[in-house]
């Protein structure tokens, strides 16, 4: 097992390498000049010159490479061209942000994804069932951004019963630092929430239809007892690795809700940067939600690995 969970980390650092790569690679060949977009419109060709020897754009992509990485390793990630701000700081403010979303949306996502899931189980066929069978079709097929329309125009617009975007102050109001927060978690939860329910209720009632759960009730034993205690520990093997996995779509719908609702989170700030050619602040914002994607996926393996003692990675030496 620690063998594998060395090898687990040593693949995720060789894939953040290739992702640092190809991200320098790619802000390299975009279009615009990090230059001119510093000096101004109307800068002279001299001064744009200078700024790009200061920057020193002028240099080998290999050294430019080197250079970005070196101050990376060490929590140097570059100014912001456009904000004049420390990369570093800007990261750190959004992703507080995005982190309490994330977080938040994340729990409402366990809890309502796995109760779904069971009761429908449970309620085989029932009107529970056919509820929660609609809910899963209807919330896997229509995307994020739909939904985040729909609930302005209803809860923010129409009823006017929610702020339709920003973020509040918990220690101002915890109650409009509640509200800001609602609809976008709903937003992320939706479907998320129906994909969760209806592997949950897969997985469920196949273990309810396994033998020793047949024998669990030959025993006599109650079916609160046969359900919570032997059922649904195993049943829920499979959803705990596709709730780890779960986090880097949650990590994509991120930046689609914020944007929707003008949340300040990093999914709206990478936009931002992307809009004003901020090279700095795109490197910075796609590598961070590149580690934190990456990172999701190893966890979803060790929590596998925790929760199956079965599952035997690699050979006999692992």
């Amino acid at each position: 097992m620690l063998f594998y969970v060395l090898k687990r980390f040593v693949a995720v650092a060789a894939v953040l390498i290739v992702i640092s790569v190809l991200v320098f690679a790619i802000t390299q060949v975009m279009p615009g000049d990090v230059a001119h977009a510093i000096a101004g419109q109307f800068a002279t060709p001299d001064v744009i010159a200078a700024i790009r020897v200061k920057l020193g754009l002028n240099d080998p992509v290999v050294v430019q490479y080197w250079r970005w990485v070196s101050g990376i390793l060490v929590g140097d990630f570059g100014q912001s061209i456009v904000m004049e701000r420390p990369v570093g700081s800007l990261i750190t403010d959004a992703f507080g942000a995005s982190a309490v979303l994330a977080g938040l949306s994340f729990i409402c996502v366990a809890v309502l994804g796995i109760l779904f899931g069971v009761v429908a189980a449970v309620r085989k066929d029932g009107i529970v069932d056919h509820a929660v069978s609609i809910f899963t079709y209807v919330g896997i097929s229509i995307p994020e951004f739909f939904w985040g329309i729909v609930l302005i125009i209803c809860f923010a617009n129409y009823f006017q019963l929610l702020p339709s975007g920003g973020m509040g102050s918990f220690f101002s109001s915890p109650a409009d630092w509640f509200a800001h927060l609602a609809l976008p978690v709903v937003t992320l939860t939706l479907t998320l929430v129906a994909h969760v329910s209806r592997l949950t209720r897969s997985s469920m009632l196949e273990t309810l239809n396994s033998q020793y759960v047949r024998n669990a009730r030959a025993k006599g034993l109650s079916e609160t007892t046969v359900v919570f205690r032997h059922a649904l520990p195993n049943a829920l093997m499979p959803t705990i690795t596709v709730l780890a996995l779960d986090i880097g779509w949650l990590i994509g719908g991120i930046v689609v809700v914020e944007m929707v609702f003008s949340y300040p989170g990093i999914g709206r700030l990478l936009m931002f940067a992307i809009e004003r050619h901020d090279l700095p602040l795109i490197q910075a914002s796609i590598l961070v939600i590149a580690l934190i994607y990456c990172l999701a996926n190893l966890a979803a393996d060790l929590l596998y690995a925790l929760v199956n003692p079965k599952i035997r990675y690699g050979n006999a030496a692992d």
